[in-house]
């Protein structure tokens, strides 16, 4: 799957023009290829878009959907809580930069938003979106441990002695949920793995 073609395709659509298309697709690929991108990158988009392709036929607005994820990161850095927010915020003022878009603006603000808490939402295309985000944490063991390692060295400014209780104070919320995936097709095929692979992470710490 190219990235860029999947870009192009929904900015052609909700109204942008190529040379917009190009220069917005290029600071997006610079924003999620910094340095300290170990994990929420390229590929983490690309694993999404994956599932987004998978599950589309089951969103209402599946356009929103995917400008989210293209942009639900875009801001992130490790010392900041506001990641999300602001990602929020620069995609409502990217998309409304558009005239031509008929996209709707507080379904994408309110969806990136919900990344941070990852809470039962009353938009069901926003669960699909968050079971999204989620997916990494019902991989094989093996994926998973790639997976936590990548995260530590985002946040590798911390000692152990900071980070190990902050990172299992975050697990432990998850498993403190009665699901931690929203939609029941995923709390069907992937709540017992991810359940599994938190807890021996939570050994580890």
């Amino acid at each position: 799957m190219n990235l860029q073609e999947k870009y192009t395709d929904l900015f052609s659509r909700i109204g942008f023009s190529a040379n917009e298309i190009e220069a917005l697709w290029l600071d997006l690929e610079k924003a999620y290829s910094g340095k300290s991108r170990h994990y929420h990158n390229l590929n983490h988009l690309k694993e999404m878009i994956e599932l987004f392709d998978e599950y589309q036929n089951r969103l209402k607005n599946p356009d929103e959907i995917l400008f989210s994820i293209f942009y639900h990161d875009y801001i992130y850095k490790a010392t900041r809580k506001d990641n999300e927010l602001k990602s929020a915020e620069y995609a409502l003022k990217l998309e409304t930069h558009s005239s031509a878009s008929l996209l709707d603006k507080k379904l994408i603000f309110d969806a990136i938003c919900a990344t941070q808490s990852h809470q039962q939402n009353d938009i069901e295309d926003i669960n699909w979106f968050i079971d999204f985000d989620l997916k990494i944490l019902a991989k094989d063991w093996n994926d998973y441990q790639i997976y936590f390692n990548q995260i530590r060295k985002e946040y590798r400014i911390y000692p152990d002695f900071l980070y190990n209780p902050g990172r299992k104070k975050a697990l432990e919320h998850f498993l403190e949920n009665e699901y931690i995936f929203q939609t029941e097709e995923f709390r069907h095929q992937f709540e017992k793995e991810a359940r599994e692979n938190i807890k021996r992470e939570i050994l580890l710490l």
